[in-house]
């Protein structure tokens, strides 16, 4: 069953709103996300088109393939977002108690520092297996 669910960033100046069918908690542990979270970005799998945000939103092209949204007042993070096919993965802090969502990967698991790493029985993907997920390999490999 979809649901919305809305949130804000810590000052209230960026709104978002989105619809949710399957809960669902990722966490990334490549360097980008470390250094601009101090740990892990966690992301809610949301429907994409249904996506809407509002307010003092700024944009920066982390590197060639993403970018990563964020309020220019308080600098909470809004999103990581794909260039290519411009998928937004939403912040899941923006949204009370992250929607409810359960932990379902992990991403550059092999990162993770011991000091934090994640509990439960969620997938967790190797770096390798993350680049071959996202990246996978095109072109004439003869």
């Amino acid at each position: 069953m979809t649901h919305s669910i809305s949130g804000s960033c810590m000052c209230g100046s960026v709104q978002v709103t989105a619809k949710v069918a399957k809960p669902a908690l990722r966490a990334c542990h490549c360097e980008m996300c470390r250094k601009q979270t101090s740990s892990m970005f966690m992301s809610l799998q949301t429907d994409q088109d249904s996506i809407v945000i509002d307010g003092t939103l700024a944009v920066y092209r982390s590197s060639d393939w993403a970018e990563r949204g964020f309020c220019q007042i308080c600098g909470s993070t809004i999103f990581y977002s794909t260039v290519e096919d411009g998928a937004r993965h939403l912040a899941a802090g923006l949204f009370e108690r992250a929607a409810d969502a359960p932990m379902k990967i992990e991403f550059f698991a092999d990162n993770c520092p011991s000091a934090y790493a994640l509990t439960g029985n969620q997938k967790k993907l190797t770096t390798q297996e993350t680049i071959d997920l996202f990246a996978p390999m095109t072109g004439d490999d003869t």
